[in-house]
């Protein structure tokens, strides 16, 4: 797979030259001033009465207030591109999930161009009842789609006399209101809504998702960071006055039956009526230009970063827009006029601007929260208030139409794992690390605060594998070992001196364990741990990397495990792959003599691939008991069995006995110990011929099975040679071969049950 590498477009839009008024604070404005007051509104009133749609009103407008200040504070916070909400939240969060986001929001804008010309097709029918809605649909789809050509400036100049417009009807409906001699309907009975209150509600919405149209104008802003904040707080602060007054003015001069039923009640109750249906069709078309000029520039942000293919970003034109852009999202708008009718749609379209709503707020908040020291905005929100925030818009999205809510967020996760599964890689640096490392932190307090215990155990493996790229199968097998349930660091030991300027460039000589396969350049200690990774990730081996340089490689393993970890996170199992050199073998045991000490257990281990050999699926562990090696090398065998990999694979604990007496007293043993461990295997004692070793039985008995477990004891030193010889010799015939020394802090005790008494401690 192509690894698509994300670009910053932080200075790309040639026409950057809008300033806070046209820039931010007129499109928002008309996208709020919308087709829901004029037409929506007095409905509204007639099912829940004054006193509710008040109500409505403040919680609907205290989240959009709540997000208002969230895209404020982290607007103001980094520089601003092209691709507004898009791209806040893709720098916060990351490309995948500013993808996620990114993808559906485009589609949304595109077809929110379709959705506002079919509504100004079928306002015209209130003084032209035949309209063809579908041919006027798509002649303001062409309109919008010239004016967006020639450039954001050009088309929102033209929302000046909109607004004017706007203006006009509003003063208009308050100069012919009149608040004497009718007593309103305060409490409503919901003769429309079945659903009584969050039904209205859902209707009324829609009005207040406004503020977005001039974020996704950020890249045409001379200065997003002074615009963004004042332009969008503006348009909330006036949306609000304007959607509190509207109620009042038509809860006292209409009755319940025209507001439900007459979409003229404006024009009956305004002193000039007549600029009533301007002001409508106006703020009907100006949300039309700007659904025309922020979904190209979505696009165009998604192509920049590798999102979407880079073609969608080509061919820019004079203004810094690309035409491809604005040609794709005009194809989109005009093929859904196709549709006839966009009822559905429009409800998933709400759905996709609530999840960029949510996602601002959800951003600001963890920002503030995690606390990273970039983050320095030039306003400031509180942490809860912004999270408050992402969950009420959420929230809103479940209370408006769960259908629609559950669909809009399987479309966005699924646009998730397709760009997870591209590996995005974004040259930005986003809050996701930050906030890991919170959680980390947190989690390590916690892990050290906590008092360990033999049942919370699980091995932390600190393999040496030498070269990565020769020991796939063990760095497999130490993963099968830890059954991705403790932490597998993988090293690479390097013998020689650390020089000045090596970390980054200089080649270093790898030591004895391993020279670099044919091919591979020598390598800098940072680009060699980078090479590890890169192996690991694309193998599937979940596992943390680190190469270190070392004078000796025996008082260099020993140095790294007393380093490696952190809090109560540490490495407890050094792991070892095999080696036919008994010298090497021997400096294995002596560095198990010394990190004993250490209370770190060790493995040795030698893998073959599991497709070489027909073997009996059967995990053997040869049982002695007396260096307490037996209880790990029962719950490492375990372990292994859980994976999907070694799955129906049997556990055979086995012992060679040298008496009758003997064998029985094993025999009870074993059988007492296994139903304890509650680890489902079988055991099986064997007395030792007179004419047979023990080396003889065990390997006869396991010559077939698919691993064996054996336990390893402490050597005099200087015999550690000897020990080596004895145990090549003993395990020549087993393909796969486990040595285990359990030094650990529970040694003897990993398979004990210690809630079994009061204080805790296993009875013994």
């Amino acid at each position: 797979m192509t690894m698509a590498r994300a670009k910053d477009p932080s200075k790309d839009s040639g026409g950057a030259q809008l300033g806070t008024l046209l820039g931010c604070f007129t499109p928002s404005m008309l996208t709020i001033l919308g087709v829901i007051m004029y037409l929506r509104t007095g409905w509204v009133v007639g099912n829940a009465g004054l006193l509710p749609t008040l109500a409505i009103v403040l919680l609907a407008n205290g989240i959009t207030l709540i997000t208002a200040l969230s895209i404020s504070a982290v607007a103001t916070n980094m520089h601003v591109g092209m691709g507004g909400d898009y791209y806040l939240i893709s720098r916060s969060l990351g490309a995948e999930i500013g993808g996620a986001i990114g993808v559906p929001l485009f589609l949304s804008r595109a077809l929110s161009l379709t959705l506002y010309a079919f509504g100004l097709a079928e306002s015209l029918r209130i003084v032209w009842p035949g309209v063809p809605a579908q041919p006027v649909a798509a002649a303001t789809i062409a309109v919008v789609a010239l004016l967006s050509v020639r450039g954001a400036a050009l088309a929102l100049k033209l929302q000046l006399p909109i607004m004017a417009a706007v203006a006009l009807s509003l003063i208009s409906l308050a100069a012919g209101g009149s608040f004497e001699g009718k007593v309103p309907v305060f409490w409503g009975e919901y003769p429309e809504a079945a659903d009584g209150f969050w039904q209205v509600f859902a209707v009324f919405f829609p009005a207040v998702t406004g503020i977005t149209a001039g974020l996704a104008l950020s890249g045409d802003m001379r200065d997003p960071q002074r615009s963004i904040p004042r332009g969008t707080l503006a348009a909330v602060g006036v949306g609000l006055v304007v959607y509190l007054a509207v109620p009042i003015v038509l809860a006292f001069n209409a009755s319940t039956d025209e507001l439900l039923h007459d979409s003229l009640v404006w024009t009956r109750i305004a002193a000039v009526p007549v600029l009533i249906l301007p002001g409508l069709w106006g703020a009907v078309f100006s949300s039309a230009v700007g659904s025309a000029l922020g979904a190209p520039r979505t696009l165009q942000a998604l192509a920049q970063d590798g999102i979407i293919p880079r073609f969608f970003a080509r061919r820019p034109l004079k203004t810094g827009e690309s035409a491809v852009a604005i040609a794709a999202s005009t194809a989109i708008a005009l093929a859904a006029v196709l549709l006839g009718g966009l009822n559905a749609v429009a409800l998933l379209v709400t759905m996709f601007f609530l999840t960029t709503y949510g996602m601002a707020n959800l951003v600001a908040g963890l920002e503030g929260l995690v606390g990273d020291p970039s983050w320095r905005p030039g306003f400031r929100v509180p942490w809860p208030v912004s999270l408050a925030g992402a969950v009420s818009s959420f929230w809103v999205m479940f209370v408006i139409h769960r259908g629609a809510c559950i669909a809009a967020i399987a479309v966005e996760v699924g646009v998730w794992l397709w760009l997870k599964r591209r590996r995005l890689r974004s040259t930005w640096g986003d809050m996701r690390r930050g906030l890991w490392l919170s959680v980390a932190r947190l989690a390590l307090i916690n892990l050290e605060w906590l008092p360990g215990n033999p049942r919370n155990w699980r091995p932390h493996i600190l393999l040496f594998s030498g070269s990565v790229r020769k020991r796939l199968e063990l760095l497999r097998f130490a993963s099968w070992l830890n059954q991705d349930r403790g932490i597998l660091t993988v090293c690479d030991l390097v013998e020689g001196s650390l020089d000045e300027g090596s970390l980054d460039e200089g080649p270093v000589e790898r030591g004895s364990l391993g020279a670099a396969p044919p091919g591979e350049a020598q390598l800098g200690i940072l680009e060699r741990e980078a090479d590890i990774n890169r192996f690991l990730r694309d193998r599937n081996v979940v596992a943390f990397s680190e190469v270190n340089v070392v004078d000796d490689f025996e008082r260099g393993v020993v140095h790294v495990a007393q380093a490696n970890g952190i809090g109560g996170l540490r490495s407890n199992t050094l792991m070892f792959g095999w080696t036919d050199d008994p010298e090497r073998m021997a400096a294995y045991l002596r560095i198990m003599r010394r990190v004993h000490a250490l209370r770190q257990s060790m493995v040795i281990c030698r893998i073959a691939p599991r497709a070489t050999f027909e073997w009996k699926k059967q995990i053997d562990i040869w049982w002695r008991g007396k260096q307490h090696n037996g209880d790990m090398m029962l719950l490492l065998a375990y372990l292994l069995s859980l994976n999907a990999e070694w799955r129906d694979t049997t556990i055979a604990v086995k012992c060679v006995a040298s008496s009758e007496v003997a064998k029985v007293e094993a025999e009870e043993d074993l059988e007492e110990l296994i139903p304890r461990a509650r680890i489902p295997a079988e055991s099986k004692v064997l007395l030792k011929p007179a004419d047979r070793s023990v080396a003889e039985v065990m390997r006869e008995e396991s010559r077939e099975a698919e691993v064996v477990f054996m336990g390893l004891m402490d050597s005099a030193p200087g015999e550690e040679r000897a020990y080596a010889e004895r145990l090549m010799e003993l395990t020549k015939e087993f393909p796969c071969v486990v040595l285990v020394r359990n030094a650990g802090m529970y040694v003897g005790q990993l398979l004990e049950d210690t809630s079994a008494t009061p204080d805790g401690t296993a009875d013994r």
